[in-house]
Formats: structure tokens, C-alpha cells, sequence
């Protein structure tokens, strides 16, 4: 079997399967920015679920959709076990979201992307039958540290030694969702300062596990394709995550035994999500954020940033691109 990183032979060059990877993540942004702030998050999605389609059918790879919008969003392209690309290359397990933070896009907010992740193929979870997974994630200074089983406040204490940081200088990312009112509330009784957000829990991840980034940990519950997302691009930061999926029912909790998943508090570590470190997790901004800009529009051009991960050579690149807006909107 074809490995999808790692082989640097000419033959398979993963570079550029990550490079060819960020065009189709570029047109999903762009192809949203009609919809940007105008309220009709369905509009942007399928507009940024048709750019990436077609982009997917120039890519030299051989990949198969674990994670797609189909399951989930009840989108009409990109489904769970779709196969991509144009057969020739590695094959691959592959997770979308055209957009992740539809609603972002919708009201004009920050933090929406595009993205992208892609491990061997077999090596990613199919979480699908189970939509919500309770994650904790931090950079290198909690790995064997913290532990998504102890209480917040407990890991608050254990990751600020780690950092040599005083516990009131110490950053948690929550979804703001009354689900996670106690969270919210034991996270400031432990000292610590919270940033909410209203979407897009794969970018408070990504930024919670960056050097150098403003927050220092992402807790809560939020959708199990972001964190299986998350943990592709962790891989390649050596940051920590740990999920537990969270069933709304016991309908949901019964469809996801049945397909072979774990719950009952099962903690999944890193491998558990993907196995391996041959990842690459690629995003363009569609809105303004921490992690990357969102889609500009400058006279005749269009401006983009984006970030590829790989988890074989432990990169963050960043492409800036300027693109002709009359070959795109």
C-alpha cells in the first residue's frame, strides 16, 4: 500500500498532493464570498461544497470521504464514502467542510474556513453515526499532563505548571452553548479567563495547540467530524487531544454501538482519531481569524491565506495567494 507521507520519493511527492489540496479549499472560500454576512448560511455552503467537488476531480490522489457534509449537515454533495480525486496516487481517508462556521459566514462573523484533512488510508475514526464528541485540546505542554477525565479546574492547575504561567494568565476556549454554562462557570472559579465562540471549534483547537497562539486550552463539546479535523492537524503541532463522544439520545447512542464506536465516557487519545502521523490538514480563511485571514476583495484581485499541516515533517506553512477576481466571481 501507498503510503500518503513519509515516501519522498518522486513518485508520490505528499508535498504536493498538500499544496494541490489548499486549490480546493482557495475556491471554497472564494466561491462563498458572495454569501458572506447575508444570512444565507445554505447558500455559502453549497456554493463552497460545489468549488471544492470540482476542484477534488484534478487532484492526484485516490480518496475516500470518512467525514463528509452529507451525514451530518444533510448536504446534497460530499458524503460519508464519496470517493475523490482522480484515482491516480495514494489512497486516502479524507475529512471536509467545505465550510466549518456556516452560520459564521452567514452573519458576517470571524472564524469560518474551509478545510481540508486527509491521513492513509484506514487510519481515520468514522465517527459519523455519533454527531457530538466533549474534546480537550492544548499544545505540547499537555501531553501526559492533562487528561480530558479529570475536572477542569484540576487540569487548569496541572497545564499552567507545564507552562510555568500563573493559573489567571491561562486562556480556555468553549463553544458558547448553555450546554457548557457549569464548564464556563468551574473554568473562571478555577482562576482562568474564557474565550467564547459562537462556531468553529476547529479553529479554537488549531489555535489552542499553536506556539505562540492566545488561548491555551479548548474544552467542551462540539461536533465529532471537527475533532476527528482537529486531531489530523494536532498531529502535526504535537499538541494533545482527547474526545469522548457525547450521544444526544439513546437512539443516537444505540446507532453509534451498532457501528463498532465507543461511548460510556470511552476516552479516544490522538491514534484513536487517526492513526499515525502521515496527516496533512490544510484551511483557507473565509472569514477574518486567529488562524488565518479570511477572503479579501481588492479591486480586480482576490486575496487568500491558508495553512497546511503535515504531520510527517511537524510544518505549519502559510500561502498567501492573490488570485484575478474576474476568473472567480
Amino acid at each position: 500500500m501507498v503510503s500518503l507521507t513519509a515516501d519522498m520519493s518522486p513518485l508520490h511527492p505528499d508535498r504536493n498532493l498538500a499544496l494541490e489540496l489548499v486549490r480546493a479549499t482557495e475556491a471554497a472560500s472564494i466561491r462563498a464570498v458572495p454569501f458572506i454576512g447575508r444570512g444565507r448560511k445554505e447558500d455559502a455552503d453549497g456554493a463552497a461544497v460545489d468549488a471544492m467537488r470540482a476542484f477534488f476531480t484534478t487532484v492526484n490522489f485516490d480518496g475516500t470521504i470518512v467525514i463528509g457534509e452529507g451525514e451530518k449537515d444533510e448536504a446534497p454533495m460530499l458524503f460519508n464514502g464519496e470517493r475523490v480525486g482522480n484515482g491516480r496516487g495514494p489512497r486516502c481517508d479524507v475529512a471536509v467542510d467545505p465550510i466549518d462556521g456556516t452560520s459564521l459566514t452567514a452573519a458576517g462573523r470571524n472564524n469560518a474556513l474551509s478545510v481540508i484533512a486527509v491521513s492513509d488510508h484506514g487510519t481515520m475514526l468514522d465517527a459519523s453515526s455519533v454527531f457530538y464528541m466533549d474534546k480537550l485540546v492544548t499544545g505540547p505542554a499537555g501531553v501526559g499532563v492533562v487528561d480530558i477525565r479529570l475536572p477542569i479546574g484540576e487540569n487548569i492547575r496541572l497545564l499552567a505548571k507545564a507552562l510555568g504561567k500563573p493559573v489567571d494568565e491561562l486562556v480556555v476556549s468553549v463553544l458558547h452553548r448553555p450546554r457548557h454554562e457549569q464548564l464556563i462557570e468551574e473554568i473562571r472559579q478555577a482562576g482562568a479567563g474564557t474565550r467564547l465562540m459562537s462556531d468553529g471549534d476547529v479553529a479554537g483547537g488549531i489555535n489552542a495547540a499553536r506556539h505562540n497562539a492566545r488561548t491555551d486550552m479548548c474544552v467542551g463539546i462540539g461536533g465529532s467530524p471537527e475533532g476527528i479535523v482537529t486531531a489530523c492537524a494536532i498531529k502535526s503541532l504535537g499538541g494533545h487531544i482527547q474526545g469522548r463522544l457525547w450521544a444526544r439520545d439513546d437512539d443516537e447512542k444505540q446507532r453509534g454501538i451498532d457501528a463498532g464506536l465507543k461511548l460510556d465516557d470511552h476516552v479516544y487519545e490522538a491514534d484513536d482519531l487517526v492513526r499515525g502521523s502521515n496527516t496533512i490538514f490544510v484551511a483557507t480563511g473565509v472569514t477574518d481569524g486567529q488562524l488565518v485571514a479570511g477572503v479579501r476583495r481588492d479591486g480586480g484581485y482576490v486575496y487568500t491565506e491558508s495553512v497546511v499541516l503535515r504531520g510527517a515533517s511537524g510544518t505549519l506553512r502559510r500561502i498567501s495567494s492573490e488570485h484575478l477576481t474576474s476568473k472567480w466571481l
